[in-house]
């Protein structure tokens, strides 16, 4: 697979887009990202940001996941294992941070409609921005979607950051985090784990568990031209 970042970016804009019956606001979709063996890490999703590899360490002695609260005030979650979402929950709460924490298998993901949007990943994106193949458009396009109020909020950096100083009162931290079962190697590279992440207001619906098409896929580990 090529695709760069721009390419799954305007993809999934097309793809909203066409399900509507004319051009108006656009609702910055999850974010996702995975790590991927010796190639990177692949991107994929409307509200994207710069990915991270993230490494899995799995032990007897190892803790299921770590919470990390930064100087800025930010917070790290870093995921060794994947069991006990729920505490997750309890323990971002006791840092003051509202969350939904999912965790399923790779290719898999939970169905869109779970949560409205916030005013804030809303985009003003036309339907002839979205057919343009023009680098300057795409970039633009780019611009736009990470200066979402998600984009800011959840970030893949040091695993899973987040930054409360962009969460509004009331605001919830909805993430999913599928893991791939079969643990990539050398000899056989591929996509360890990926994640979405977005705000809401709620409520929260129980995850529809779907397909997702891709989640495999590991891309050629190609950087977007410019970065």
């Amino acid at each position: 697979m090529n695709d760069t970042f721009e390419d799954r970016l305007l993809a999934a804009l097309k793809a909203e887009m066409a399900a509507r019956p004319e051009a108006r606001p656009v609702a910055a979709a999850r974010r996702m990202t995975g790590r991927r063996v010796l190639t990177g890490a692949a991107v994929l999703g409307v509200a994207a940001t710069a990915a991270v590899a993230v490494p899995m360490v799995i032990g007897a002695q190892t803790p299921a996941y770590a919470l990390t609260k930064n100087a800025d005030g930010s917070i790290n979650l870093k995921i060794n294992d994947f069991r006990d979402p729920d505490q997750v929950e309890k323990d971002l709460a006791d840092m003051g941070v509202r969350a939904d924490i999912t965790y399923l298998p790779l290719g898999k993901r939970c169905a869109d409609g779970r949560a409205p949007f916030v005013d804030g990943d809303r985009t003003a994106t036309t339907a002839e921005e979205l057919r343009s193949k023009e680098p300057a458009v795409q970039e633009e396009l780019r611009k736009r979607v990470e200066k979402t109020a998600s984009s800011k909020a959840i970030r893949p950096k040091n695993g899973i950051t987040i930054y409360p100083k962009h969460i509004r009162p009331g605001q919830i931290v909805m993430i999913e985090v599928a893991e791939n079962p079969v643990e990539p190697t050398v000899d056989k590279p591929g996509v360890a784990w990926q994640f979405s992440g977005r705000l809401t207001e709620g409520p929260v619906e129980p995850c529809q568990v779907v397909d997702q098409p891709g989640a495999f896929e590991i891309g050629d580990a190609t950087p977007p031209p410019g970065s």
